[in-house]
């Protein structure tokens, strides 16, 4: 983690797919940490703001406490939440988010939303028509949030997108039965050549991820 600690925790709870008011936010005193330039033009959240917070053994319990046992969302949490946070949970003797606690939200839209070109929060915050005005001035926990929580409402009620390998069956079997066409058409009758194989799989591989 390089160093680097946890200065803002933001949660909200969602309940039978409804966002409540229930929520969770605080500031976190970083033990020393300094804050990098890049990091601050982000978020907007100095060392000396943070100088009178807790610090993260007086949140962490809060925190755990807050989610329970319930599923927790994070976007792109498997690679950076859900690691940075029991790295800090860790420091504290804490028990860590069990896996089976862990959905991370990026994961699901790219099994489920086919089209953005990105699949960062602001795309699939304006994929789906969410406002992101709230964040218009920096980058906050909570905010994150309350629209990762409306992105994944969205999610929840998306059909996961078509397998490419199942378009391509149809495509042919349309193919087929086409009555111009038709399992009669010419076709030759030997061998691909090893460049047009070749050729190919490294097509198939490109459309198939």
């Amino acid at each position: 983690m390089r160093g680097d600690r946890c200065i803002e925790i933001g949660a909200v709870e969602i309940d039978d797919g409804v966002i409540t008011e229930h929520t969770f936010h605080e500031y976190i005193n970083p033990d020393g940490k300094v804050i990098p330039p890049d990091s601050y033009m982000v978020h907007k959240i100095s060392n000396a703001f943070l100088e009178d917070k807790p610090k993260m053994a007086a949140i962490a319990p809060k925190f755990l406490e807050f989610v329970g046992d319930a599923p927790i969302v994070a976007h792109n949490g498997a690679d950076f939440d859900f690691p940075f946070m029991n790295h800090e949970l860790a420091m504290l003797n804490l028990p860590p988010i069990p896996r089976t606690q862990q959905l991370d939200s990026i994961v699901i839209a790219r099994n489920r939303v086919f089209g953005p070109k990105s699949y960062s929060l602001d795309a699939l915050a304006k994929w789906f028509g969410i406002s992101l005005t709230a964040r218009a001035d920096a980058h906050g926990a909570l905010i994150d949030a309350e629209i990762l929580a409306k992105v994944f409402l969205e999610l929840e009620n998306t059909e996961p997108a078509p397998d490419v390998h199942d378009i391509i069956e149809k495509q042919h079997a349309a193919f087929l039965a086409h009555p111009k066409i038709g399992a009669d058409f010419p076709y030759r009758k030997f061998a691909a050549h090893d460049d047009e194989l070749e050729n190919h799989n490294a097509f198939m591989a490109k459309i198939t991820g």
